[in-house]
């Protein structure tokens, strides 16, 4: 599996996120996806990444960097 795709089956978008987990923790971490490939990390989309969802007694971190707006945000008054 290339480290650059999402490892979701079926999904070819490139890779955003590193998905990470200890079991006997029942933690799930989102991290940014590192400069060099990590064997226990698996790589997912953004799409997949944001809708990801852990089995029921698990806790999901999500420590990756917000993303910024290239503009920002006014409101009209």
């Amino acid at each position: 599996m290339e480290r650059d795709r999402c490892a979701r089956q079926g999904c070819g978008h490139a890779a955003t996120a590193a998905l990470s987990y200890h079991y006997a923790s029942r933690t799930a971490w989102l991290d940014d996806l590192p400069d060099e490939p990590e064997p226990s990390t698996y790589g997912l989309c953004a799409a997949h990444a944001d809708h990801l969802v852990v089995p029921v007694g698990w806790t999901k971190e999500d420590r990756r960097t917000p993303a910024r707006l290239p503009f920002p945000r006014t409101i009209a008054v």
